[in-house]
């Protein structure tokens, strides 16, 4: 598989589940999603769980601009070097967040977030790994 192809394959799939991502915690914010699911099982109560879920949210919106950038779908004048350093900060995000679900108290986000932020992480790290930021064009 080519370098081209494997980043356009990590930008696909980081934007897909970025999205999803936003979309369940709007979902957990309306109340569709109990926010007991989320978050290891620890928030305590209504307002924790806006605090936490709008910061969440804001965070993935930021994470899906900056893939985005790199992608070349965005069109903003960012340094290829900030770019970089984002994919490179996200990544280690997504390990600790990686660690962070796999000693959840919450079965579901053990066994499910576990290997989605892990699959995050390894995208991360292809898109920083990448050349060039605007090299796997979305189109």
């Amino acid at each position: 598989m080519s370098n081209a192809t494997t980043t356009r394959i990590a930008t696909f799939g980081m934007l897909i589940i970025l999205s999803l991502f936003v979309l369940f915690h709007l979902l957990i914010l309306t109340g569709i999603v109990p926010f007991e699911a989320v978050w290891g099982g620890r928030l305590k109560d209504r307002s924790q769980m806006l605090s936490f879920e709008s910061v969440s949210i804001i965070i993935n919106l930021v994470m899906l601009a900056i893939v985005s950038i790199n992608a070349g779908a965005l069109k903003v004048s960012i340094s290829n070097k900030v770019i970089k350093a984002a994919l490179w900060v996200m990544f280690a995000l997504f390990i600790l967040n990686t660690a962070g679900n796999a000693l959840s108290n919450n079965k579901l986000e053990k066994l499910l977030f576990t290997p989605v932020t892990m699959a995050l992480a390894l995208g991360s790290l292809v898109l920083a790994r990448s050349k060039a930021h605007k090299a796997a064009t979305v189109a």
